[in-house]
């Protein structure tokens, strides 16, 4: 079993090929979606509220994040935003059984790919009727900042992995930031309540496929070892 002594992630690593994990794979679940989950009920609660898990395949264990963070939350001394720097986060995995069966919801990469493209269709075609365009001030920076962190991290998987897992990643991405800019208050003509929860069910089933995909692209390695295996 694992040691309830707190080690390193080098180490824990260690420890869990040495009692047979041959990979691991994400989830990315949220309330109503266990998208990568497969039980019990108890860890599946705490990553739920953690919002990702990793799971050891091989073991029946799976790992759960608790982020701590300390120093100023919102703005410096000066009033500016706070760096990076001033902020401490320790992460800390904790490691509970999880039962070893198929998890919840997740496509194959092809299945993946066809999914967000149907969906990103449908979703611009529901937001250009709702006039939500996404034109504001707010949204045109939060699209730069997003091309320049793409270009800054343009290797988003480990070599190694399928290139269709780096393209479906890559589209997942993006979809989800066009969503997050989607649902930005400043931007688009969805000022009433009913607009708002129009476009709110446009985009609810846009980021579940992107977060669908984003799992199917992380986890393509560990499933493409497993066919070879």
């Amino acid at each position: 079993m694992p040691d309830p002594v707190p080690v390193g992630l080098t180490l824990a690593i260690g420890r869990l090929r040495a009692l047979g994990a041959t990979g691991l794979c994400v989830a990315l679940p949220v309330a109503g979606h266990p998208l990568g989950l497969s039980g019990p009920p108890e860890f599946n609660a705490r990553a739920l509220e953690a919002g990702e898990a990793v799971i050891a395949v091989g073991v029946g264990l799976g790992l759960v994040p608790d982020v701590h963070r300390a120093g100023p939350r919102e703005v410096g001394a000066d009033g500016g935003p706070v760096s990076e720097s001033d902020v401490h986060t320790e992460v800390l995995w904790r490691c509970l059984p999880v039962r070893e069966a198929p998890p919840a919801d997740v496509p194959s990469l092809g299945e993946a790919e066809r999914e967000l493209a149907e969906a990103l269709r449908e979703a611009t075609e529901a937001l250009a009727r709702l006039n939500v365009a996404g034109s504001g001030p707010v949204a045109a920076a939060a699209l730069e900042a997003y091309r320049a962190r793409a270009e800054r991290g343009r290797e988003v998987l480990a070599p190694g992995y399928p290139p269709r897992a780096v393209r479906v990643l890559e589209l997942a991405q993006r979809v989800g930031a066009l969503v997050d800019i989607a649902y930005g208050p400043e931007h688009g003509g969805a000022v009433s309540a009913s607009e708002i929860a129009a476009r709110s069910e446009a985009l609810r089933p846009v980021e579940r496929t992107a977060r669908r995909a984003q799992v199917a692209a992380y986890n393509a390695y560990v499933e493409q070892r497993l066919r070879q295996a």
